[in-house]
């Protein structure tokens, strides 16, 4: 999940995390994210499968603002 500058969250599935955040760092990512650039990673979560992956994402998705909040790690909570 990355923080976006105005404080929005932003969730993907990728098979290499490093690569897939520098690409949106760079402004090469996803629209969303282009538009609101400096981004930070706050949290992650390792899938057995690409399928796995893309289930959970799509649950995180369906998350209100505050649930996805309570995924992260007290310190990324606030901007």
């Amino acid at each position: 999940m990355l923080r976006c500058r105005d404080g929005t969250l932003y969730t993907g599935a990728t098979n290499d995390l490093s690569r897939r955040v520098a690409t949106h760092a760079k402004g090469r990512g996803a629209a969303y994210t282009r538009a609101r650039l400096p981004i930070t990673l706050v949290w992650s979560e390792p899938a057995q499968d690409r399928s796995a992956a893309l289930r959970r994402e799509a649950a995180i998705k369906r998350l209100t603002r505050a649930d996805k909040l309570r995924l992260l790690p007290p310190r990324a909570r606030t901007p």
